[in-house]
């Protein structure tokens, strides 16, 4: 199976390209951490991100707050 191949038939099972998903999974990952009181340095380094600014900035765009807001929320998690 070629890897274009492999990529549209992973879109049509999951519904997003393979790198859309691996940042979703990474977003879930981190927002477990983040409720188990870890500090979003902390955070961003074990879920795979390059530095914090780019973790804040995906994390607020995916969940809608940043990472210390959604910290000290009461959002469903």
């Amino acid at each position: 199976m070629s890897p274009y191949h492999l990529s549209r038939v992973f879109q049509r099972a999951t519904g997003l390209p393979p790198h859309a998903y691996l940042i979703h999974v990474r977003i879930a990952k981190a927002k477990t951490l983040l409720t188990s009181g870890y500090s979003s340095v902390t955070v961003a380094c074990e879920v795979g991100f390059t530095d914090q600014s780019h973790f804040t900035k995906t994390f607020k765009a995916i969940v809608g707050v940043t990472p210390k807001q959604y910290q000290g929320s009461k959002l469903p998690r």
